[in-house]
Order: structure tokens, then sequence, then C-alpha cells
């Protein structure tokens, strides 16, 4: 029988511990595959910190650290400053990156940190009871706001790619989707493209996922997936925020007319 499709050697053989229907195991397996594709595994340092996805180590196979809650952006750019020849990222959820982690990721991307951070975004504290998060949806019901996030009381969802595009430190921001098949398929290339990003000597990349979560959003798997397709979008909408490959294009096009 020939084999069509195999675990990344970057991925471990284990059982995962999330909800059925959650996307952090696909976005590991995304980094994973990405990791295995640019062969980079044995100079690769991951952080994952407090959060559904703090055992991160026990599935990604090679060098991982666990910073203190919110403290992800800063520990990532301190190692990268220390060991400038390993490929560095952070792997954060909302309340992590946009919470109490908000500083850190804005001046990390404000100074142009050569790191990568994937952003997993599904609009909720996942790990703690499923309250809710700087990216809960208008009218989004989480378990501290049981009638719809209220903008009057609660404030707006942060849109953190929209956020840092004002900067300009970072090189590459894309926000991406693991809602259907194709939008896997160009997570894989978004995710790809941020560490080539950092490979290189480009500077801050982040790729926002919006990703399912079953579990506290009361929906099942299929209908977690729909959500992120018709709701989540319309308020993330999907796209590069910021690329340094079409700002290269763009300059030498430029001094191309003008000598011209």
């Amino acid at each position: 029988m020939k084999t069509l499709y195999e675990r990344p050697e970057a991925l471990q053989p284990c059982t995962t511990h999330y909800c059925p229907g959650c996307g952090h195991g696909i976005a590991h397996r995304l980094i994973a595959e990405a990791v295995g594709e640019l062969g980079i595994r044995g100079r690769t340092i991951g952080l994952a910190p407090v959060g559904c996805a703090v055992l991160a180590h026990q599935y990604l196979k090679f060098d991982m650290g666990e910073p203190a809650h919110g403290r992800t952006a800063a520990v990532a750019a301190a190692i990268k400053r220390v060991r400038p020849e390993c490929v560095v990222f952070s792997y954060q959820g909302d309340g992590d990156l946009a919470a109490i982690g908000t500083a850190e990721t804005v001046h990390a991307a404000n100074r142009g940190e050569p790191i990568t951070v994937f952003f997993i975004n599904n609009c909720v504290y996942g790990m703690t009871g499923g309250q809710m998060a700087p990216t809960t949806m208008l009218r989004q019901r989480t378990t501290t706001t049981p009638t719809g996030r209220d903008p009057a009381y609660h404030g707006h969802p942060l849109r953190v790619c929209e956020l840092l595009a004002t900067l300009d430190g970072p090189a590459y921001l894309e926000r991406v989707a693991l809602s259907s098949p194709a939008r896997i398929r160009h997570a894989q290339r978004a995710i790809v493209k941020a560490l080539v990003t950092q490979t290189e000597h480009n500077g801050y990349a982040l790729v926002e996922i919006l990703s399912p979560c079953p579990t506290h959003w009361r929906l099942s798997p299929t209908e977690a997936m729909e959500f992120v397709e018709t709701e989540m979008t319309k308020v993330f909408p999907l796209g590069v925020f910021r690329d340094w490959e079409a700002r290269a294009t763009e300059s030498t096009d430029s001094e191309g007319a003008q000598r011209a």
C-alpha cells in the first residue's frame, strides 16, 4: 500500500488532550510541517505560555519553553538576541497575547524584533472556563458575558493585525482561518512564510489564526468550523496586512520608474 500522508517528523506520536474539534491540533501540525519543510528543526525554539496550548511541548518535537503568562514576546526576543542563529517563535492565545501580554506584543512588533508569532484567536479564554477575551465579538456570549458582549460596558473586540499594521516595525502580518481544507492549506503557506521572514532576516512576523473552540462556544465541531467561516471572518477579515516581499517589489518598481 502506498503511503500518501505521514506524521511530520517534528510532531510527537502521542494522544492529544485537546477537546474534539479544537483548532490547536491542526495548528500544531501545520507548524510541525512548516519546520520540517524548511529543514530548521535542529535550530527551532518554540515558546508556549499559559493557556490551552501550555502542553504544546508534548506535541512538537524540538526545543520548547514556557514563559510566564503574557511575557512570551519578551522572552522570545531575549532568546533571539542571545541565540540569533536559532529560529524562535511564540505560540499564543488571545488572552495571553492581547490581554495580559498586550504591551509585550506591541513593543516587540514596534521594535521589529526578528521573531515569529503564531496567534490563535478563538474569541474566548479557553483553559480557564470560557470567559470573555479581548477578541470576544459583540453580542457573543461567554461565561462572563451571558447576555453577550456589550460595547458600552465591555468595549469592542481588539483586532490585532490591524493594530500592529499601524506600526513601522512588523515585516509580515497575515490573518488566516482553520475553517475548511482550503483555508487550512492557505494557513500552512502563511506559517511557512512567517518562518521564512525570520530565516531570511526580514524582521518581525505574526500570523493570526482564527480557530474553533466548540466546547466554550457550545457548538458541535462542524458548527464551530462554520461559525469561524460565517461569523468570525466578518469581524476579523482574512488577508495580508503587511508583506515585506510586496514592499521590496514596490521599491524595485519605483526605482525602475525613476531611472526610466
